[in-house]
């Protein structure tokens, strides 16, 4: 018996139709098939605190979607720092196979799994780096950097500040609108955008702050 279910696919199709993301058959395959490993190698490895895969469809697939319209207008070398067991890091790989996207995460098991997902997905486009954020050094800065409830801003910004330069965007997906944390940014960077995500079937309330640096 399949992990994921009719009921798994018609949720993607009808939550991404509502996100204003046109899904082809192949994506479509390609996101149930990386929420089967997801499932299945979450019970061994821990890779997400949301354990019942009837929540993953929308706290996972569809939160990540809820991105293309920001990584759209934007470059063509993405990075996903904290990226656990890949959102929304492989979600966008699949949905923009002419872009570069890496996944970095410091631990071992979650970047094995992340490269599980490259292999059987055939994702070219997809780098997993397992590194501390601050020993990582590419080669060229990226276009743009996201997290996902990864860090406090400061931290985000301070830990990533090496890894893009002035035409880099950076976006942070949080829950509630984090007032006190754009107090406390870093002067060299400033807040371009935020917007209020409406993600399907998610109760709870979602952010995406984009951020520039100023110099």
């Amino acid at each position: 018996m399949s992990v994921v279910t009719p009921a798994h696919a018609a949720e993607l199709a009808r939550g991404a139709a509502q996100l204003g993301v046109e899904l082809s058959a192949l994506q479509q395959e390609q996101l149930l098939a990386y929420l089967a490993l997801l499932i299945k190698w979450n019970q061994a490895y821990n890779l997400t605190a949301v354990r019942n895969p009837d929540e993953m469809v929308s706290r996972h697939l569809l939160d990540s979607l809820s991105l293309v319209p920001f990584v759209r207008e934007a470059g063509d070398n993405w990075l996903d720092v904290g990226s656990g067991g890949g959102m929304p890091g492989i979600p966008l790989a699949i949905l923009f196979p002419e872009r570069r996207f890496t996944t970095l995460d410091s631990n071992g098991k979650k970047s094995r799994f992340q490269t599980q997902v490259k292999l059987e997905l055939r994702l070219a486009n997809l780098e997993v780096v397992h590194s501390r954020v601050e020993n990582f050094q590419p080669v060229q800065p990226f276009a743009g950097i996201v997290s996902r409830a990864f860090s406090s801003l400061a931290d985000f910004a301070n830990w990533t500040r090496h890894l893009g330069d002035a035409e880099t965007r950076w976006l942070a997906m949080k829950g509630v609108h984090p007032a006190e944390e754009l107090a406390e940014l870093p002067a060299d960077f400033r807040l371009e955008a935020e917007h209020a995500l409406q993600v399907p079937g998610c109760q709870g309330q979602r952010h995406l702050l984009i951020l520039r640096r100023c110099a």
